[in-house]
């Protein structure tokens, strides 16, 4: 790869690294986990950064590539052993706008997404990220109808989850 299409993409990567981390956070339960899937994400964006033409938004790339490197790495991580979990997300935020009723809140909502299967969980993490149904089912790569469809059935799910 050439220093130009280097410098690209390190510019592209560094300007959307929160969508990797977003995505790390969905389907790994502990620090260690999440950096080595934020490693392996980043090493097939790397790869197969020379084939991306451009086409849709680099996030809108970036995103499949995340997707379908967690879902993989998740599907084998299934038939291992488990390491030690935690239930809160952490993220880095200001002190004056800590809210410890919210951040429990958050908790429990990523606590119910990650019982969701996985094209479930890529679903919800896109409209959380305010993605509208046309680039999510690109993102996915399902028609905007069933991306739609599927949405309003995740949203009875988490209701179920979290009020029993």
């Amino acid at each position: 790869m050439n220093k130009e299409l280097e410098h690209q993409f390190v510019t592209e990567l560094e300007s959307n690294q929160n969508i990797v981390h977003k995505v790390c956070s969905l389907y790994t339960h502990n620090r260690d986990a999440h950096n080595d899937l934020f490693q392996e994400i980043t090493i097939q964006l790397w790869k197969a950064y020379p084939k991306f033409r451009g086409e849709s938004k680099f996030s809108t790339w970036m995103y499949r590539v995340a997707l379908n490197t967690a879902i993989t790495l998740y599907r084998k991580s299934k038939k291992s052993v488990p390491t030690q979990d935690y239930d809160s997300v952490i993220f880095k935020i200001k002190a004056e706008e800590y809210d410890p009723e919210e951040e429990k809140q958050l908790a429990l909502m990523y606590k119910a997404i990650r019982q969701l299967g996985d094209i479930d969980k890529a679903l919800v993490f896109l409209y959380l990220e305010d993605k509208s149904y046309r680039e999510i089912s690109q993102t996915l790569g399902i028609s905007e109808v069933n991306a739609r469809v599927k949405m309003n059935r995740v949203k009875t799910k988490l209701r179920t989850i979290l009020n029993p």
